[in-house]
């Protein structure tokens, strides 16, 4: 059984395998620095559905039947799936998932969600509930757009700071058995609230938890950057990785050349015009299907950190002038742990 680490980090003494993987992307999402990396890229953003919100479900369930494919499992011998999405009541992962027959969990960590599912459907097997869990998630530039901000007609102005909504998803098979990299830990984040208050800038309201989940978990587990070949957040995007570096930095971490951020990965900030970089569930959700696990499988890492963040605010909330709480979750995949 898990043994619990500290207080928000818990070790898996089976660790869960992952037994296959996919990730789908938009067409500006494959003009990127990953674009030959992704399973399918749709020249289309509808993805030949009628609505934008149709076109995220659609996205959705073609990278669930993909990663499927790819474990060589029929989805109708999984024992769950958990999945989550931007959208209000999180309906682009309930449509996508609605005809599969297949127990469910719809998650909502906001940005963070790829790892909220990763950690739950990990320590459910680690738990002897299930054998075999889907992990997934996604978003859609157009539909977040319209949810959040403005629709596409309005034609703001974005801040220097914005983040572009990565139209992408990722979904990962888990199994109690098989070969491939294993989820060893997880740990858990918190809330914290640094009063941010700006739409706009939500790298720097999710910093703050990046820092207190990392921390945690070094504090937790006795390890630190040197233990790790990588370690990934997603997504802060370029304001918010530079804001956490600094706070790690006060805290005596060498952070070096191992910290990557999935939302400054995704694009080329340089020539895309996303601003400070990418965001959204699909960002760090896709990154880690399209180039983290590869790299792992290649051994190119052999232990990475994989924290993904999240800004828990809607528009409600927003119109309320209530500021942005940030929480992040974090696991750790490794190869080569039997």
């Amino acid at each position: 059984m898990g043994k619990r680490l500290g207080r928000q980090t818990v070790l898996l003494s089976m660790p869960p395998v992952i037994r296959g993987y996919a990730a789908v992307a938009g067409k500006k999402e494959g003009e990127g620095p990953l674009g030959e990396c992704f399973d399918y890229v749709s020249e289309d953003s509808y993805f030949g559905e009628q609505s934008w919100e149709k076109a995220e479900s659609h996205m959705l369930r073609q990278c669930f039947s993909l990663a499927c494919d790819k474990a060589k499992l029929p989805p109708s011998e999984l024992d769950y799936i958990f999945s989550g999405d931007l959208l209000n009541q999180c309906i682009s992962s309930a449509f996508a998932m609605r005809d599969t027959a297949v127990p469910y969990f719809g998650t909502y960590g906001a940005c963070s969600t790829m790892a909220e599912t990763l950690s739950l459907g990990a320590m459910l097997i680690e738990g002897g509930f299930a054998s075999r869990v889907c992990a997934l998630t996604g978003s859609h530039f157009c539909s977040a757009e319209r949810q959040y901000r403005f629709p596409l007609e309005y034609g703001g102005l974005r801040a220097p700071t914005a983040q572009w909504t990565v139209t992408g998803s990722g979904a990962v098979v888990l199994g109690s058995k098989g070969k491939g990299p294993r989820i060893t830990h997880v740990t858990t984040g918190v809330i914290c609230d640094a009063g941010i208050d700006d739409v706009a800038n939500m790298g720097a309201a999710m910093a703050p938890a990046a820092h207190a989940t990392l921390t945690a978990h070094f504090a937790d587990t006795g390890r630190s950057f040197e233990d790790y070949d990588a370690v990934f957040t997603g997504d802060l995007g370029a304001i918010g990785h530079d804001i956490l570096q600094s706070l790690l930095h006060k805290d005596g971490y060498d952070t070096g050349v191992k910290y990557m951020d999935c939302g400054m990965l995704i694009y080329d900030v340089k020539t895309q015009g996303v601003n400070s970089g990418g965001s959204g569930c699909g960002c760090s959700a896709s990154v880690l299907c399209a180039h983290i696990l590869p790299a792992i499988e290649k051994g190119i890492w052999k232990r990475v950190l994989f924290a993904a963040t999240g800004a828990l605010m809607s528009p409600t909330s927003a119109q309320q002038g209530e500021s942005i709480p940030g929480i992040c979750h974090a696991v750790v995949i490794e190869s080569g742990v039997e």
